[in-house]
């Protein structure tokens, strides 16, 4: 086969995910198959993955191939280019930290009674949907793709079965996973109706009216937008992320949810082929309502696990919030600002792909050592398990926006491109984009709230519970998995220019326009828009915090006297410490809590005065669940319970429906 080199290695990583999941086949008879061969081998995938999105994104590819699959008259068509690049590129790094990561986690899977063979089989499905999706060039090739991912990682969900929480959660993921597969479908069905083909190459030349193309974006926004979790389409994800082993957490949320951005761009900025100001703020207003509350929801949790998932919608709020600034600009003719924040949507979409499969890394490490997931019974496990606790921390700092980690710098180019609204002549999004940046920075401060609240609960004071307290460090696979992603949240952060560049591809090849003013000033200084505007310099702030650490360190050891005695501080006569006097995860977000009240339904009850054992309970859930999601399905059981009646048993009964419905069919057949 006569292919590009690029796209060689595109197969080459499908190929060897293929093969982890045929290995798998093995791993019920021989357990160590799945640790020592299949999960490597998704590595070897991500590895090859890696080298295919960078080579795509340095030598500024676009080609393609068709394959002998598929249909008759329809062919698999999979083309290599900047965007795909870039999401091979993002594939291609958490999977293969997640290679080195899950041998060690996926050991304690061996001594139970869960299949390895549907773990390591639909892992590499899984990976190997995703990869699809990415290479797809027709419509055709994409929907398979999409509904293999889709149905891979409903398995995974389901992987624990027994527990009815996890059958639940993956049953509500696989609905609406479907039902946002339809939206796309009709989209795409829209675009090949003008375009007279499936093929993505006649879709971008489709003679598309206003009307048309507006419902295309808002079909593509709805199946894409649910995949993402984006309010109001989010129940599925915060249910779902948790109930996965933990390394799929990291790949369905760091990766999976990026894939959905992917098929976002790909429609929107891709193949529509044309540009509205009214799409831009509606991706605005629904990015922002996301982001404020992705973060509220998970400043209430208590498990680590859920309350990463829901970070994670606020994340991705965050993105779509720069790609509707991206969309304003471009429709109202500024390209520049357009383009500046189209690529701090893809850098951010790059760095939580990396701070949040490195968080759920973290939750799997205490999770395989301490076994608990609740934060209330942590505390303590810097201690026990400091570099788990180091990694951890700079995932923490580098969600939280600060510099001089990854996440700082997307955020701030975001902020960058709101702050330029004032060039826009309308006066409704001259007043809109400001109050998004503000909603933007509420849900910054809540995000360094949220996770100030899980780093002093989990790793710091004393453990709350003896099995926390017996911990021990995890083993040197998942630190060095763990390691890799901290290592590359520093890069991301300290190389912004670099960065930029390697992204700037992509923004050419969609919107036709880059950011040659980003690097004026050398690789030192990221000048977003011009230098007498804003500047950023990563390693003169590095140096800047060193030198104020130090500093007070050598204020901090001047004030000590050289000898000095230590005792036990007074405690005003009681008892020591203990761990029952500490704060709790539901305490520190009790202001929070009382603010935002009116967002949740939320169940509190109070201990009685003659209550021999005093208990404070506390149960938060979605409003959304009762004014959304509880009529549909209140209407569905209904209807259910109704369509039983027809299972009378009688065959005339079910003869006179028959006859029904094809006398319906022929009045409508007649009349078309």
């Amino acid at each position: 086969m006569n292919a590009p080199p690029v796209l060689l290695l595109a197969l080459a990583a499908i190929t060897l995910a293929l093969t982890s999941s045929a290995v798998s086949l093995f791993a019920n008879r021989e357990p160590r198959v799945l640790r020592l061969v299949a999960t490597p081998l998704l590595g070897l995938s991500g590895v090859a993955a890696l080298a295919a999105g960078l080579s795509a994104l340095i030598l500024h590819s676009n080609v393609a191939m068709t394959l002998p699959f598929g249909l008759p008259w329809l062919p698999w068509h999979i083309r290599v280019d900047a965007l795909s690049g870039f999401l091979l590129l993002l594939i291609g790094l958490v999977t293969s930290a997640v290679g080195i990561y899950a041998p060690a986690y996926v050991r304690d899977f061996e001594r139970g009674r869960d299949s390895l063979t549907a773990l390591g089989g639909f892992s590499g499905l899984f990976l190997t949907g995703m990869l699809l999706v990415v290479l797809a060039d027709d419509a055709f090739v994409f929907m398979v793709a999409w509904e293999l991912m889709s149905l891979a990682s409903y398995f995974l969900v389901a992987f624990q079965h027994e527990s009815a929480a996890n059958r639940r959660a993956a049953f509500l993921y696989l609905l609406m996973a479907h039902i946002g597969g339809l939206a796309i479908l009709l989209g795409f069905g829209v675009l090949a109706a003008f375009g007279h083909s499936f093929e993505f190459a006649a879709m971008r030349t489709a003679p598309l009216s206003s009307g048309w193309a507006s419902i295309a974006f808002v079909l593509a926004f709805i199946g894409f937008g649910m995949k993402a979790g984006l309010v109001p389409l989010h129940a599925w994800l915060p249910e779902a992320h948790p109930a996965a082993p933990s390394h799929i957490s990291a790949l369905m949320s760091g990766v999976m949810l990026k894939v959905a951005v992917y098929g976002f761009i790909r429609v929107v900025f891709d193949l529509i082929g044309q540009w509205q100001w009214q799409w831009g703020v509606t991706l605005i207003v629904i990015g922002s309502l996301s982001a404020l509350m992705g973060v509220l929801f998970a400043l209430m949790q208590t498990d680590l696990k859920r309350l990463l998932a829901y970070s994670s919608v606020e994340n991705l709020g965050i993105i779509f919030i720069a790609l509707g600034l991206a969309l304003v600009f471009l429709s109202t003719g500024n390209p520049l600002l357009g383009a500046l924040a189209f690529v701090a949507a893809l850098y951010h979409s790059l760095n939580h792909a990396l701070f949040k499969s490195l968080l759920f890394f973290g939750a799997g490490a205490i999770l395989h050592s301490a076994h608990e997931r609740d934060l209330e019974q942590m505390g303590g496990l810097l201690r026990r398990m400091p570099w788990t606790g180091m990694f951890f921390l700079i995932g923490a700092l580098s969600i939280s926006a600060l510099p001089p980690f990854n996440g700082f710098v997307s955020e701030w180019l975001i902020f960058q491109a709101a702050l330029q609204a004032w060039q826009l002549e309308s006066g409704v999004l001259r007043s809109l984009i400001p109050i998004a940046s503000a909603v933007l920075a509420l849900t910054g401060a809540l995000v360094a709230a949220t996770f100030v609240k899980v780093y002093g609960i989990a790793f710091l004071g004393q453990a709350r519970s003896r099995h926390v307290r017996h911990t021990r460090q995890g083993a040197l696979g998942m630190r060095i998995g763990q390691g890799i992603l901290a290592a590359l949240c520093v890069l991301c952060g300290v190389l912004p220019t670099q960065i930029i560049a390697l992204l700037e591809p992509v923004s050419e090849r969609l919107l036709h326009v880059g950011l040659p003013q980003a690097s004026a000033n050398g690789w030192l200084w990221l000048t977003p828009i011009s230098s007498d505007t804003a500047s950023y310099s990563a390693p003169l702030t590095i140096v800047l915090l060193a030198l104020i650490a130090g500093s007070a360190f050598w204020w901090f050891l001047r004030g000590v006297p050289r000898r000095m005695r230590r005792r036990d501080p007074w405690d005003c006569g009681f008892a020591p410490p203990s761990p029952r006097m500490q704060y709790t995860a539901t305490a520190f977000a009790q202001p929070m809590r009382r603010v935002f009240g009116l967002l949740f339904e939320m169940d509190e009850t109070h201990p009685a005065l003659n209550d021999i054992t005093p208990r404070y309970r506390l149960k938060i859930t979605d409003r959304l669940w009762g004014l959304l999601y509880l009529p549909i399905a209140q209407a569905v059981e209904s209807a259910s319970r109704r369509v039983v009646r027809l299972q009378s048993g009688n065959v005339r009964v079910y003869l006179g429906w028959t006859l029904a419905t094809l006398l319906a069919l022929l009045w409508v057949i007649s009349w078309t």
